[in-house]
């Protein structure tokens, strides 16, 4: 039968059942019909099927399966062929453990490298944040496996992630943060979008029409199914006037029954539920067909694409030393120091929701060995306890001291553990470890021959930078990154990443410094000017540019060409150049290409627009000696800007700039085009006028003032909680602990926790502790395991707010106990 005949023979309260979930990954099946009931599990990075009790932390044990580099790391490749590859390997494990949709990729951007979950996006260009998930898409559901782009939309924080409110103007919205949803989904058409948990404007996302209908499926033609987060559902009726799919995790029951009473009474229009559930049943029908018996997979050969992955994401951000030479490739012969923890117990992925069960894992040392490297090992800082064998802190630093400075070079692992960065939690700082950093200060004074390679989810502060001949982002390197890394030391290969995000050189440099991680109305002032948009702008110095990354060989850029010296809407434009290995190795480059508004950038713009933006990029393989032809074509959008007065796209009138680079700071070839524009611009111009500190950025820290702020968001901004504001069930656990009820509640949910995780690892604990003081009373009943329902949580609240609740007493007597 098809989706549309299946739905025409369900009862009421069988739609109904159909829009949440079976359990916590399976969804329902409706047996009489031959709906059989599938599984959707945690990416995306590898997949992560508990194979016991389940979680949606990332604690309870999950089957074997590949471990593949973290997006922080595998978009710095910026290699659609290796991600579709990644892609495609993901979905044959898929395959094997009958999985019908793996939970990724996570496409949102990067506004400050403060967001604990970081190493799961891609980037802070919305550009390629949307062509590498549209790759990673692309490859999974080749195999017949759905995926689940998330978190919709402008999910750019942990802090209250459940309960925050994202305050963003129009343009900003369309430009930056949905940008990159919509490229994916246009470009790939991903089986199911992921809704985020938090408000945007005020509204829900699970229940927010104009994110999940007007904007994802009106305008952009998505045809798939729209499911919720975990514990994501504020109000269930509401969602499905939204178009609010599928509900997780299961069981909802009482949701369900609401849908039912919703329909029954007249609230809820029953074709309203039809297409809820027209779009389930059709995933599931999609799934059934790929889901069959006996698959299995090649995990060596998972393993080796794996290694691949993770050198050619590596990212090479300094090799020379005091003569100006390169210390890397590893000089044969050479005697070897290998300092810090790092290198036999690897940071490989983040923690959270996303950690795989690697089926085998690699370390640097054992490559090192294996590759015939001689090879001494300090640790030179304790990861845990145990490690550290009783030792101090001094203690170690002064052996791994004394180690390099009897070899001839020193390979010093360092960087942030993970208890520093987590879903759950953002870091409070760019700081590494005080260990970490005073390891490699004191090696350095003894061995001048120091690499230091960098395992971390996002960018760092590098008090060292210049000191240190030779620094290697690793980034997260996946199960096989050990490998990855010795292939780089000793030249088996050439690094070829480039940054996906800027390094700034310090924190209060970010353009969000002084609004991101509020708890309540997080509001975006910066605006459009999010990672190199702002840095370049205002010509602000950083660590390391967007789009950075050395090789071991040189590349020459020359003979730009466009096809047309005009451009007009709803056509394209194709810039050609040659890209020349000018080295004496075979390695690759990525050629990036931004479009500037004017001969001079954003001054010569009418309205205010980043001096330049990414609009295209393509990695060239080379050897040496080689030349290629590159061409990239761009078409209205690589022009156009969000007129949000018109609620449209526009492109503006005049001259724009083909820049080629090889990275955001260096530009190597450039052309210039004409525009025919849509005459549009007034509407926005106009605003210079009212927000002129807008249209000032400042070299220093960016200060926004509220009227400039209230003029770009163009209406009333939001209060934000007042005192004597009644408790609902939106609180957050922390909101209320205060309270004499809130207390014991707190204490018991606490000790609940403890007592189900146990004795985790400090990473899992901090990530337990910061979740469960964000979260909202609503999602209580997920963390309970389905002990705190509805009504329960219904009469807490009552009991906040002093009103009498028939279940209110036994409540307050039990938390009392």
């Amino acid at each position: 039968m098809t989706a549309k005949e299946i739905v025409s023979q369900l009862s009421l309260e069988e739609k109904a059942s159909l829009c949440s979930g079976r359990d916590f990954w399976t969804l329902k099946g409706i047996d009489r019909l031959g709906l059989p009931a599938v599984m959707v599990t945690d990416g995306p990075h590898g997949l992560r099927k508990q194979a016991g009790s389940s979680d949606h932390l990332g604690i309870n044990q999950s089957v074997a399966a590949t471990c593949f580099p973290a997006a922080c790391a595998s978009s710095c490749s910026f290699d659609r062929a290796l991600l579709k590859e990644i892609g495609a390997a993901m979905g044959e494990e898929c395959l094997q453990e009958q999985v019908s949709v793996i939970l990724g990729p996570a496409a949102n951007i990067k506004r400050s490298p403060l967001c604990g979950r970081n190493f799961e996006y891609i980037s802070e260009d919305p550009f390629a944040a949307g062509e590498l998930a549209a790759a990673i898409i692309e490859g999974i559901q080749s195999k017949g496996v759905g995926t689940s782009l998330k978190h919709y939309a402008a999910n750019n924080q942990e802090k209250c992630r459940m309960t925050s409110n994202s305050v963003i103007d129009e343009r900003t919205f369309r430009e930056i943060y949905l940008a990159g949803f919509e490229g994916a989904v246009k470009k790939a058409g991903p089986w199911t979008v992921m809704c985020s948990y938090n408000r945007i404007n005020g509204t829900y996302a699970s229940e927010n029409k104009k994110l999940l209908s007007d904007i994802l499926r009106d305008e952009w033609g998505f045809s798939g199914l729209v499911m919720t987060d975990w514990g994501a559902t504020a109000d269930r009726v509401e969602g499905v006037r939204a178009g609010l799919d599928l509900e997780m995790p299961g069981p909802s029951n009482l949701n369900d029954a609401k849908i039912v009473e919703a329909v029954k009474s007249g609230a809820l229009e029953e074709a309203a539920l039809d297409r809820v559930v027209l779009r389930v049943v059709e995933m599931i029908l999609k799934s059934k067909e790929s889901l069959k018996p006996g698959y299995t997979y090649n995990a060596e050969a998972h393993h080796a694409l794996a290694r691949r992955a993770a050198a050619d994401s590596a990212v090479l951000l300094k090799n020379k030393d005091s003569h100006g030479r390169g210390i890397l490739p590893l000089e044969k012969g050479k005697t070897i120091a290998v300092i810090g923890a790092f290198a036999k117990t690897p940071r490989y992925q983040g923690a959270g929701s996303s950690k795989i069960n690697p089926s085998r894992l690699d370390n640097a040392w054992d490559a090192l060995n294996a590759a015939g490297i001689s090879a001494e090992y300090a640790p030179g800082y304790i990861l845990d306890p145990a490690a550290g064998a009783g030792k101090s802190e001094d203690e170690l630093i002064r052996e791994a001291t004394e180690l390099a400075a009897q070899q001839d070079i020193a390979v010093v692992f360092v960087g942030l553990p993970d208890e520093y960065e987590s879903e759950g939690f953002d870091r409070q700082s760019l700081d590494m470890p005080a260990a970490h950093n005073k390891l490699v200060e004191a090696v350095l004074k003894v061995q001048p021959n120091t690499v230091v390679v960098l395992q971390l989810g996002a960018p760092v502060l590098i008090p060292w930078k210049d000191k240190a001949p030779a620094i290697l982002a690793a980034y997260l390197g996946g199960q096989a990154g050990g490998g990855a890394i010795t292939d780089l030391l000793t030249g088996a290969r050439s690094p070829s990443g480039k940054l996906a995000e800027t390094w700034p050189q310090a924190l209060a440099d970010n353009p969000s410094y002084h609004y991101f991680g509020g708890s309540t109305n997080v509001e975006y002032r910066e605006g459009l000017f999010v990672g190199y948009r702002y840095y370049d702008t205002v010509g602000k110095s950083v660590a390391w540019p967007f789009g950075y990354g050395l090789s071991y060989t040189k590349f020459e850029y020359s003979d730009l060409r466009l096809d047309k010296p005009q451009f007009k809407s709803g056509g394209t434009l194709k810039a050609t150049f040659t890209v020349k290995n000018s080295g004496s190795r075979e390695g690759a480059e990525i050629a990036q290409l931004y479009v500037a508004a004017g001969k001079t950038g954003a001054g010569a713009s009418a309205i205010i627009r980043p001096v330049k933006e990414l609009k295209g990029f393509e990695k060239v393989f080379l050897k040496a000696g080689e030349s290629k032809t590159v061409t990239i074509t761009l078409d209205t959008r690589s022009f156009a800007y969000y007129n949000a007065p018109v609620a449209d796209w526009a492109v503006e009138a005049g001259e724009y700039q083909i820049l080629i680079g090889t990275s955001s700071a260096d530009i190597r070839l450039s052309g210039t085009v004409t525009a025919e524009g849509d005459g549009q611009e007034a509407a926005l111009a106009s605003l210079k006028e009212k927000a002129p500190d807008y249209f000032a950025l400042p070299r220093g820290e960016l200060r926004i003032s509220d009227a400039a702020f209230k003029a770009l968001y163009g209406r009333e901004l939001p209060r934000g909680p007042q005192p004597g504001d009644p408790f609902t069930v939106n609180n957050t656990l922390n909101d209320i602990k205060e309270t004499p009820v809130g207390a014991a509640l707190f204490k018991m949910v606490t000790a609940n926790a403890a007592k189900s995780f146990g004795e985790g690892s400090s990473d899992i604990m901090k990530m337990v502790e910061h979740m469960l003081g964000d979260m909202p009373l609503r999602a209580l009943g997920m963390m309970s395991g389905g002990q705190m329902p509805p009504p329960v949580i219904e009469a807490v609240v009552d009991a906040l707010n002093g009103k009498e609740n028939p279940i209110a007493a036994n409540i307050l007597g039990g938390l009392a106990k």
